[in-house]
């Protein structure tokens, strides 16, 4: 198979993974499925990735988001 055709196929996973991930985290409903509200989320997230608190920052998301992998059957809400 071409190269480029391969490369294309995993960006392609690669981003469905990702779409995946702001579904499963509840992101889709709460946004009432407005394009617009998740970007601005996404970019402030962005911008909170940007400061000085970023070690801390991705310290926090980090073992949220393993948390909520290992307790698959909690809602979104519940895991802090």
């Amino acid at each position: 198979m071409r190269e480029w055709v391969v490369k294309r196929r995993e960006r392609t996973r690669h981003l469905i993974e990702l779409g995946g991930l702001v579904v499963k985290a509840g992101l889709v409903e709460l946004a009432d499925d407005d394009r617009a509200v998740l970007y601005g989320a996404f970019l402030d997230a962005a911008t909170k990735l940007r400061d000085d608190e970023r070690e801390q920052t991705l310290t926090l998301w980090r073992r949220r988001g393993k948390r909520a992998f290992e307790t698959k059957h909690l809602a979104p809400s519940e895991i802090t």
